[in-house]
């Protein structure tokens, strides 16, 4: 399991093994927290004015909302 979804596990008081000394269910329900915040970050509409200035920041907007999903999943484990 992953290192941050394990000490927020733990933290939480909901960590429970089972026979095999695996917590699938919490680190299964974490990956799916983190699918749904990575959705929520590409599907973003950023609004983009007419002109040429205003589809670059939309550029760089875009630019960082994807170093944002990547440092998430990369923090927390979780493969694309």
């Amino acid at each position: 399991m992953n290192e941050q979804i394990e000490k927020l596990a733990r933290q939480s008081g909901i960590i429970q093994y089972d026979s095999d000394g695996k917590a699938s269910e919490v680190e299964r329900f974490a990956e799916l927290i983190v699918a749904e915040c990575v959705d929520k970050i590409e599907t973003y509409r950023i609004p983009v004015g007419n002109g040429a200035a205003d589809e670059l920041a939309c550029e760089w907007t875009y630019d960082a909302l994807k170093k944002i999903r990547d440092d998430i999943q990369e923090h927390f484990g979780i493969a694309e």
